[in-house]
């Protein structure tokens, strides 16, 4: 196999998938509503934004709703009395490729009522933002955050939107979506290159890095402390630079790779 050099890389990368024109990614027959007292509940009150409704695997209902409804539908499937879906039990995606829309998946539990529901959102590639459940069910954090690493969605409101899995400075995308290369975006001799010269700070904080230079003062509390890690790790010998900042590239302000910019400092526009 014929490796593509990193700067043919970074171009697939900045490129992404162009949207299809093909249809969307295929959703089930239809249900009859009054099998699932939920979906006759949200249809009675939110209408047109509960868009489908199908059954899986004989006894999985699930639900797509309008992504822009998103928050209100999830608030009141939480708080009114006769839903009480407790438990966000995972938020995550699924790209079917081929340039069709990417699917955001909500799996919910009511534990009191003793039922599930999933939810499902669906995104266009070139608009994969939707608003945070996060103030909804605290467990949504870490999950929205993974969602976010692997496919790019951007999760608005959400407190600490980044990676979770895959490096801070990641340079090669997101690894669950469809464009994803199977071997990675960069040749396997860029990929250890990276790995090999990989900087300290990326995986460990001034306190730890400590343990192996000058010692920081744990006793110390607030701004001393803060203070203390902050001239340790200063002291520490310089590494080298942080190998995923992939030269000439940031990622796009929607999470998208197809929207990649210049990196500041590099020169672009």
């Amino acid at each position: 196999m014929t490796e593509r050099s990193f700067d043919e890389s970074l171009r697939g990368l900045e490129e992404g998938t162009a949207e299809s024109q093909a249809s969307a990614a295929p959703r089930g027959e239809p249900a009859d509503a009054s099998s699932h007292p939920s979906v006759a509940a949200l249809r009675a009150r939110f209408g047109d934004a509960i868009l489908h409704h199908t059954v899986m695997a004989g006894d999985e209902h699930v639900v797509f709703i309008a992504p822009e409804r998103t928050t209100t539908v999830m608030r009141w499937l939480k708080s009114d009395p006769e839903q009480r879906y407790d438990l966000l039990l995972d938020v995550t995606a699924v790209d079917y490729g081929g340039g069709r829309p990417l699917e955001v998946i909500y799996q919910l539990w009511s534990i009191s009522k003793r039922r599930q529901l999933r939810v499902k959102a669906t995104l266009p590639l070139n608009a994969l933002e939707i608003d945070s459940v996060t103030s909804i069910w605290s467990a949504a954090n870490w999950l929205e955050r993974e969602t976010y690493d692997m496919f790019g969605v951007h999760f608005r409101g959400h407190p600490d939107l980044r990676r979770i899995l895959m490096p801070d400075n990641y340079a090669e995308g997101h690894p669950l979506r469809k464009d994803f290369p199977l071997r990675g975006r960069f040749s396997r001799a860029e990929q250890t290159r990276r790995a090999l010269a990989i900087a300290a700070e990326d995986d460990y904080t001034p306190e730890e890095l400590s343990v192996g230079g000058a010692p920081v003062e744990l006793t110390a509390t607030g701004g001393d402390k803060a203070e203390a890690a902050a001239t340790s790790a200063a002291s520490l010998p310089s590494t080298p630079g942080r190998p995923n900042d992939a030269e000439g590239w940031s990622m796009g302000a929607a999470g998208s790779a197809a929207e990649g910019a210049p990196a500041p400092g590099s020169g672009g526009g």
